[in-house]
């Protein structure tokens, strides 16, 4: 019986620090007011403006690469 006992015990002190964590997590909960939600995102351009990054960055690593090459040479 003594050990049901230490088993009830351990078991308790067990879930005590998981009270404590979700006390801590809802008190870094945000506390200010609830803001709307984002507005709908236009895939279409955000794909286009992605491509001419891309791109953009290819034309610039290019003329990196060249002006390297020249360097060297």
């Amino acid at each position: 019986m003594a050990s049901r006992g230490r088993r009830g015990g351990a078991s308790a002190r067990e879930d005590e620090p998981r009270h404590d964590e979700r006390a801590e997590q809802q008190a870094l909960a945000p506390q200010g007011p609830v803001l709307p939600p984002p507005p709908p995102v236009d895939y279409g351009v955000f794909i286009q403006g992605l491509v001419q990054a891309m791109q953009t960055q290819a034309h610039t690593q290019a003329a990196l690469q060249a002006q390297l090459e020249a360097q060297v040479e």
